[in-house]
């Protein structure tokens, strides 16, 4: 049965045969509410309100089939689809007690970077726009208050699945519905330049995160197979374009990998990619999972790589990884059947 959600108000006129607009309009605020039944949209004539509920039991097209909670508050879903496909979305929290929807974009992902557990599955198949929301929707639930920044972080690369993420933003947007900032949202990418170039071009002033790890061809190749596709050069150049476009600075997240890419040299080799960008660098220590032989590096370490990249003058941040201990942190989501 085909979703409600990522939907105006004139769709859902169609899809639910209502008489009336302004009843489409009030199940898209409702939805945007985050409900679970068409019982629960209490200005809604009761009789639509019945038949509604006679035809759909849930406003819900997907199914959580799997919470788990971290201590420090994260929140995890295994989501069941209407074709037995499973993604996992993530509910972060951060200090100051905001709420962060990390969303998938995908049913796997094809992009195969070795330090991801996601890569390990190869791609199903794009997830629709609804599903997407519904993502958004069930998190929204778990939360004690409204979410207010939204990544697309998750499983999957969005910028292989650009018009389903696009039209979901947008519906994440809308003033008259769940009024989410552009600013407050984030595209994540493993450096796909067309999908950044498309992205540039959409008019959606999101911000934008590309995962660089590696700041030479040869080790970036290594680790991110994307890159012999869309080596550095090219990226660079997309990047320019969009800065051009956006005039404001966009994330390298940096997966810092033990052994790997943390020597003088790789600072080195970031600092230069770095010059002429306005970027400041998000460093994640590599978060480990059953199937990936990485390793996590030591604080040490992480100092030693730092002090180099202050000496270099790069702008940088270190991410404090949530949600490790449900493998809901970064590069750890693999649901499976």
């Amino acid at each position: 049965m085909e979703s409600v959600f990522a939907k105006t108000p004139e769709q859902l006129v169609s899809l639910l045969n209502l008489d009336k607009l302004f009843q489409g309009k009030q199940i898209y605020k409702w939805l945007c509410r985050s409900v679970s039944s068409f019982e629960e949209m209490t200005d809604l004539p009761k009789s639509v309100r019945q038949r509604l509920c006679a035809e759909r039991s849930s406003v819900f097209s997907t199914e959580v089939t799997g919470f788990q909670k971290d201590d420090d508050g994260s929140v995890k879903l295994a989501i069941r689809l209407e074709d037995g496909c499973i993604v996992e979305t993530v509910l972060l929290t951060d200090s100051e007690g905001q709420f962060t929807a990390c969303l998938s974009s995908q049913v796997g992902c094809a992009m195969g970077c070795r330090f991801c557990r996601t890569g390990t599955l190869g791609l199903s198949r794009n997830l629709k726009s609804s599903e997407i929301i519904e993502q958004f929707a069930h998190l929204q639930q778990k939360a004690p208050k409204k979410i207010s920044h939204v990544v697309f972080m998750g499983m999957g690369e969005p910028m292989a699945n650009l018009p389903s993420v696009t039209e979901a933003i947008r519906f994440l947007h809308d003033p008259d519905g769940t009024g989410l900032s552009y600013r407050r949202i984030t595209v994540s990418t493993c450096g796909v330049a067309t999908g950044i170039k498309a992205l540039a071009e959409s008019n959606l002033p999101v911000k934008l995160a590309v995962s660089l790890v590696a700041a030479t061809d040869t080790k970036r190749s290594q680790l991110m197979p994307v890159n012999r596709t869309f080596p550095l050069s090219v990226l660079r150049n997309a990047l320019y374009n969009f800065q051009k476009i956006h005039n404001r600075r966009f994330t390298f997240e940096y997966c810092m990998i033990h052994n790997w890419n943390i020597s003088e040299n790789d600072a080195q080799n970031l600092a230069s990619f770095c010059r002429g960008l306005e970027v400041i660098v998000n460093l994640i220590p590599f978060n480990p999972c059953p199937e990936l032989d990485f390793e996590t590096p030591s604080e040490a370490e992480i100092r030693a790589f730092t002090h180099e990249l202050e000496k270099r003058k790069v702008a940088y941040t270190i991410r404090v990884s949530r949600g490790r201990s449900i493998l809901g942190a970064c590069g750890q989501l693999a649901a499976k059947l």
